[in-house]
């Protein structure tokens, strides 16, 4: 099996429109949650999410463009470009042999709700050629190909929370097994939008303070309520080791383990089988070393935050790393949370930081796991694990390590 590197990362979010940015605002426990402004929530009983309100997407595509692809693609667009020029290819690439992974939970919902009042109002003939081709999830893969030039091969995955996470297990495959050298993956997610809000705020999946945005997302504390939905997207290329030598890459860690498993028990529900399994996968692929920080799935809801603990404490017992979830700050970007999470992940072992859990004020005997509360600590990060864990009963853990 040819070995697998990152080379490159990008990342917009709610707390900033590039990695470095927001990282610094991770560390520095800042919130990026607050009163939905992309729509009138007034008559939402959830008025609150995590929205990037400063991104022009005509920075990353030609205006006339923008209006053909969903506001998903054009974040994606912008991680990718960040990525793709932070690994620096010079000359001497082959395209032929650089392929891409791309992944949504949900797609171009915004797009979806928009075209579907136009046919009901409107009648059909008023439906936007632009519909189709901007709302599917693969045309995010679709557009950064043709933008790139990346012309290997061009997955896409489809599994909700976990889609980040398996579209970069996916592209470590296609690597592994000689199918591409190197591989942008990008986890791209906007669907904070009324239908969004409200199908799985009538779930009951949603924390409705919202008097207290900067507080909702409370990752592992006793009063969570529910996650708060986020949008951003992160990018990541990923190149074969000796392929990434020969060109004098910087490298950032290596990908040595990924685990994925099915609950198989309910569609929303979870198990502490699922992820088990995941983890244990993952671990056995790495060899079993000593993993020195979990990024937590963590989303701030009571069923995930309390299986999740249970899973980790199966593995690791008492000698349990530390953990922390930094959906406090992010919302939980659905399908691109893996792909955000990574991006994080690996900028906590280059500047040898654990990112804290914020709002974490009030334990829960459940959960009983150190998830570095609120202050970022200083700590060195030479293996780390990162877990996406999806409706469904999809789960997806990586294992990235610092060379």
């Amino acid at each position: 099996m040819k070995r697998v590197v990152v080379t490159g990362i990008g990342m917009i979010n709610s707390l900033g429109l590039d990695k470095e940015s927001s990282f610094k605002a991770i560390v520095e426990g800042a919130c990026g949650i607050k009163e939905i402004a992309s729509f009138d929530a007034s008559n939402h009983s959830v008025k609150i999410a995590a929205e990037i309100t400063d991104f022009d997407p005509s920075s990353v595509m030609d205006a006339k463009e923008v209006k053909k692809a969903d506001r998903f693609i054009h974040l994606g667009i912008k991680a990718a470009q960040e990525a793709m020029e932070d690994a620096a290819f010079g000359e001497g690439i082959d395209y032929e042999r650089f392929g891409i992974s791309s992944a949504s939970g949900i797609g171009g919902l915004p797009n979806i709700e928009k075209n579907s009042v136009i046919c009901e109002t409107k009648g059909s003939r008023k439906i936007s050629p632009f519909f189709i081709p901007s709302s599917l999830v693969n045309m995010l893969g679709g557009f950064i190909s043709i933008y790139q030039g990346l012309k290997g091969p061009n997955i896409s995955s489809v599994t909700a929370c976990a889609a980040g996470t398996h579209a970069i297990s996916e592209a470590t495959k296609t690597i592994m097994l000689g199918g591409a050298d190197r591989m942008l993956v990008v986890g791209a997610e906007s669907a904070i939008c009324p239908v969004g809000i409200g199908g799985f705020a009538s779930m009951k999946a949603l924390c409705a303070d919202n008097d207290n945005p900067q507080g909702s997302s409370r990752p592992f504390d006793a009063t969570r309520s529910g996650f708060v939905m986020g949008e951003g997207a992160g990018a990541l290329v990923l190149e074969e080791y000796e392929a990434a030598l020969a060109r004098g890459a910087r490298i950032y860690a290596e990908i040595i383990g990924f685990g994925e498993s099915a609950d198989a028990n309910h569609i929303t529900a979870p198990v502490v089988d699922g992820p088990l399994r995941a983890i244990k996968a993952a671990l056995n692929m790495a060899g079993n070393p000593k993993v020195d920080y979990i990024n937590a799935h963590g989303t701030s809801t009571p069923a995930n935050d309390k299986n999740e603990t249970a899973a980790i404490k199966a593995v690791f017992g008492n000698e349990s790393p530390p953990v922390s979830s930094i959906k406090g700050q992010l919302g939980h970007c659905l399908g691109a949370a893996g792909a955000l999470e990574a991006v994080a992940t690996i900028m906590a072992m280059r500047d040898s930081i654990l990112p804290p859990t914020i709002n974490y004020n009030n334990p829960d005997p459940d959960c009983d796991l150190d998830y570095v509360p609120n202050v970022a600590r200083e700590a060195e990060i030479t293996v780390a694990m990162s877990n996406s864990f999806g409706f469904g009963g999809t789960n997806g853990v990586l294992i990235f390590k610092k060379l």
